[in-house]
């Protein structure tokens, strides 16, 4: 008898973020992969995918937050992942708290642009996520290793 393949949720906003994560598309091979971000035609990038957009929000228009967390509170309902990976930002992080309730394991890569200190999401996903890993080696620690760069 054949297991489940694991649920993956690959889940970043837009711009950076989401150019890293698609870097990251090798890793989750023979795994159930969908993938989330903020603009719908990012599907195209990831063609063939069960893709899901969400609405954006930031720190800068932070009353964004409820609605967008609507949006991610129905992905991850959706899709019951067992695993959710985002390189970022705060969309991502409200992922990491739902998949948390569902049971998921968290992992968050912060983003390679954050080379002098943590990102703030990336530091409030340290205290949430199972794991929380930086791209540059200068900042890591005990508990915030160094995996390596997708650039």
């Amino acid at each position: 008898m054949v297991g489940r393949r694991t649920r993956i949720l690959a889940i970043a906003s837009g711009g950076g973020h989401w150019i890293q994560l698609l870097r990251l598309i090798p890793a989750f091979e023979g795994s159930d992969v969908s993938f989330a971000s903020v603009h719908a035609a990012s599907a195209s990038q990831v063609p063939g995918a069960d893709f899901h957009s969400f609405r954006d929000a930031s720190r800068k228009d932070w009353w964004r937050a409820f609605g967008s967390s609507i949006d991610v509170a129905r992905i991850i309902a959706r899709v019951r992942p067992d695993v959710i990976v985002t390189t970022g930002a705060l969309p991502p992080l409200v992922a990491i708290v739902f998949g948390r309730l569902i049971g998921a394991r968290t992992l968050w890569i912060d983003s390679v642009a954050n080379s002098e200190k943590l990102s703030s999401s990336g530091w409030v996903a340290s205290k949430l996520a199972h794991r929380t890993v930086t791209q540059w080696p200068d900042l890591a620690t005990a508990d915030l290793p160094c995996w390596g760069s997708v650039l």
